[in-house]
C-alpha cells in the first residue's frame, strides 16, 4: 500500500511541479524546494518509486482537498441533470463565464510537469530496467490522465511533453488539435500496460499502484469518451476512437484478472462501497470504525482505488464525504435519475404493470418493486450501514438522499477512511457494451451476457423475477430502444460517481435535458409536519425552475479557458462563445 504517499519527497517536488502553460510562469520559483537537490536524490528506483507516489495525489476521490477539481468527485454528478446540490449554478443554468483562474487547468499541468520531470531525470537512475519501466510506466499513466481530464473540458489544449523553463518558447505553445492529445494519451497508455504489472502479481502492500489492467481500463474510458463525442458530431475519427474502447475493454476481460464483486450475495452492489467490499472473511463486519485491510485478493472488482488509510494510525488521507456532503445533501438524486431505475419486469415508468406512481401515498412507495440497485443506492426505510450495526431512522425530509460511500459508524467522528473507487470492473463492461453497439449499430445478445447481463445478476443475486435480462427480443417485444438501455445501465451502475455530466456531453443530448426543470421526491406534508412547504411541480419539489436552466449548445458542450492563461499566452485561443 502506498504509505502516507512519501510526504518528504512531496516536500521537494511540489515546488518545482507548479509549473502550467505561461499562466504560472510569473510564480514559478527556480530555487531548489529543500535541501535535497536532483544529485542526490535519482539514484535508484527506490527514488523512482518515492517519486510517483507524488502523483496519485492527482487521483480523484471523496476529498475537496485531495481531488483536482477542488470537489469530490462525485458531485461532478450535479452538473448533470441526475443529481442537485453543491456546484449545480452554471453548469445548467447558463450563467457560467470563463473563470480568472481554474483548478483543473492548473492542476493537470502539475501533474503532467511532475510526470514529465520523471520521465526526464530516470535516465540517472540504475537498477533492473523492468522495474525501471514500471514507473515510467506510472508517470506516463498520470501524465495521459492528466490530458484526458483536460481535453473533455476544455477540448484543444496545449500539448507539453517535457518540463519547462522560464525561457522555454513551449510556455508560449498554442493548443493542440483534440485528437492528437488523445493519440498522446494511447501511446501512454499502451506503454503503462506494457511495462506495470498485472494485478495479481503485486505485492499486496502496493495494492493502489497503476496496473496493466488500470491502464487497459483508463484507456476504454477513453476510446469510448472520444469516440461517441466524434460520432454525435460526425467526426470521421469516431470509429477509430470507439475500437480503442472495443479493444482495451476486451483486452481486460480476456485476461480475467478482475471480476464483479459478489461476496455479500444480493446486497453486494451496497457493499461495494462500504468498508465490507474489501474485506476478506466473515462477510458481515461488526468492527466499527477502522478500514478493513484492502488488497486486490479481497476485491477483484476494484481496478484502481484511491487510498485513504485504515484509521488514524494508518492514515494516507481521510474525508468526511458522508457527513458533509451526503448527510446535508449536497448531493441529492433528482426526479430524473430516479426514473431511470426499471421496474422489476425490465420496463420504465409508463410501461410497466407495476408503476404505481400516480398512486404514490408515501416516498416509500416508488422504491417497491424496482430495480434492486436503486434502494442499495438511495436512502429508504432500510438501514444504511448494516454491516457496522447502524440504523438511521428513516425522515423523509424533501430531498432525496444517497447511500453510497455512506458510513453510519464514520459518523459521529465525521472522519472515513472508505476508499473511493477510481476504475473499477464494471464500467469496463459497460465500456464494451455501449462501444460495440455504438460502432455496430446493435449489439448482440453474447455480448449483453457478458456485460449489462453479469451487472444485473449481480444486482438481484441473478433473480431474473426482480429484474429481467436485456436480449435483442426484449427490447423488440417491448417496443424499447437498445441505446436508451445501453445508456440506462450505465447510469444507473454508475451513478453518483461522478460519469453523468460527461456522458451528456459526448451523447450530445445535455441541450435537451439540461434546460428541463430540476424535480425531486413527490412532497407528502405528512413527512414534514414541522418544515416550511417546499416550491413543487405537478406535487413534486422544485429544486430548480426550468426558467433558469439554459443550455447553449454552441459554447457549453466545452468549458472556458481560463482568462489569466489566455492574457499570459497570446498564442492560446478562448473556446467559441465564451
Amino acid at each position: 500500500m502506498i504509505q502516507k504517499y512519501c510526504f518528504k519527497v512531496m516536500q521537494w517536488l511540489l515546488p518545482v511541479a507548479v509549473l502550467t502553460v505561461a499562466g504560472c510562469m510569473k510564480k514559478l520559483d527556480l530555487r531548489p524546494g529543500s535541501q535535497l537537490a536532483d544529485n542526490n536524490f535519482w539514484k535508484t528506483t527506490t527514488d523512482m518509486s518515492q517519486a510517483c507516489n507524488y502523483l496519485y495525489t492527482f487521483l480523484n476521490g471523496l476529498n475537496a482537498a485531495d481531488d483536482p477539481s477542488g470537489y469530490p468527485t462525485p458531485l461532478q454528478d450535479n452538473y448533470s441533470d441526475k443529481a442537485f446540490g453543491d456546484r449545480s449554478v452554471g453548469f445548467g443554468d447558463g450563467s457560467s463565464v470563463a473563470p480568472a483562474t481554474s483548478n483543473e487547468w492548473i492542476n493537470y499541468y502539475k501533474a503532467i510537469r511532475a510526470a514529465n520531470n520523471i520521465l526526464e531525470k530516470s535516465v540517472t537512475v540504475t537498477g533492473v530496467a523492468a522495474t525501471i519501466n514500471r514507473y515510467l510506466g506510472e508517470a506516463r499513466f498520470f501524465r495521459a490522465l492528466s490530458y484526458f481530464e483536460l481535453v473533455k473540458r476544455f477540448g484543444n489544449v496545449p500539448y507539453i511533453n517535457r518540463t519547462l523553463t522560464a525561457g522555454d518558447e513551449m510556455l508560449y505553445s498554442a493548443r493542440t488539435p483534440r485528437q492528437q492529445v488523445i493519440d498522446s494519451v494511447y501511446a501512454d497508455l499502451d506503454f503503462a500496460a506494457a511495462n506495470c504489472p498485472q494485478p495479481d502479481v503485486m505485492a499486496a502492500a502496493e495494492y493502489g499502484r497503476i496496473t496493466r489492467s488500470a491502464a487497459l481500463a483508463y484507456k476504454s474510458r477513453v476510446g469510448l469518451f472520444q469516440g461517441t463525442w466524434d460520432k454525435f458530431r460526425s467526426i470521421s475519427t469516431a470509429q477509430r476512437n470507439l475500437q480503442v474502447a472495443i479493444d482495451a475493454s476486451s483486452t481486460v476481460m480476456s485476461e480475467a484478472k478482475h471480476t464483479l464483486y459478489t461476496t455479500q450475495g444480493a446486497q453486494s452492489y451496497f457493499y461495494l462501497f462500504q468498508y465490507d467490499g474489501g474485506a476478506s472473511g466473515n462477510p458481515v463486519q461488526t468492527v466499527v470504525g477502522p478500514q478493513l485491510n484492502y488488497t486486490y485478493a479481497t476485491n477483484k472488482e476494484n481496478i484502481l482505488v484511491k487510498l485513504y488509510g485504515q484509521n488514524q494510525n494508518n492514515n494516507i488521507t481521510s474525508h468526511n464525504f458522508g457527513r458533509q456532503y451526503l448527510d446535508q445533501a449536497h448531493i441529492a438524486p433528482t426526479r430524473q435519475m430516479m426514473d431511470m431505475y426499471l421496474y422489476k419486469d425490465g420496463l420504465p415508468g409508463g410501461l410497466s404493470a407495476y408503476d404505481s406512481s400516480a398512486n404514490q401515498t408515501s416516498s416509500l412507495t416508488e422504491f417497491r418493486n424496482r430495480d434492486p440497485r436503486m434502494e442499495m443506492s438511495v436512502y429508504n426505510n432500510t438501514m444504511i450501514t448494516p454491516s457496522t450495526g447502524g440504523l438511521i431512522t428513516y425522515n423523509a425530509g424533501v430531498n432525496y438522499r444517497y447511500r453510497k460511500y455512506w458510513i453510519v459508524s464514520d459518523w459521529a467522528s465525521n472522519v472515513s477512511y472508505v476508499n473511493f473507487n477510481v476504475l473499477r470492473y464494471a464500467e469496463v463492461l459497460l465500456n464494451y457494451a455501449e462501444a460495440k453497439f455504438e460502432q455496430n449499430g446493435s449489439i448482440s445478445d453474447e455480448d449483453l451476457n457478458l456485460t449489462i447481463n453479469a451487472l444485473r445478476k449481480r444486482a438481484t443475486a441473478n433473480d431474473a423475477g426482480k429484474l429481467p435480462l436485456l436480449t435483442n427480443a426484449f427490447v423488440s417485444a417491448n417496443g424499447l430502444n437498445m441505446e436508451t438501455e445501453i445508456r440506462r445501465e450505465r447510469t444507473v451502475e454508475l451513478a453518483f460517481e461522478g460519469h453523468a455530466y460527461w456522458d451528456l456531453l459526448r451523447w450530445k443530448t445535455a441541450e435537451t435535458l439540461l434546460p428541463r426543470a430540476i424535480l425531486g421526491r413527490r412532497y407528502f406534508p405528512a413527512e414534514n409536519p414541522s418544515g416550511a412547504t417546499p416550491k413543487l411541480l405537478n406535487g413534486y419539489v422544485l429544486l430548480e425552475d426550468q426558467s433558469f436552466r439554459k443550455f447553449n449548445p454552441e459554447r457549453d458542450y466545452l468549458w472556458g479557458l481560463p482568462t489569466k492563461e489566455l492574457a499570459l499566452n497570446k498564442a492560446l485561443d478562448q473556446n467559441p462563445n465564451w
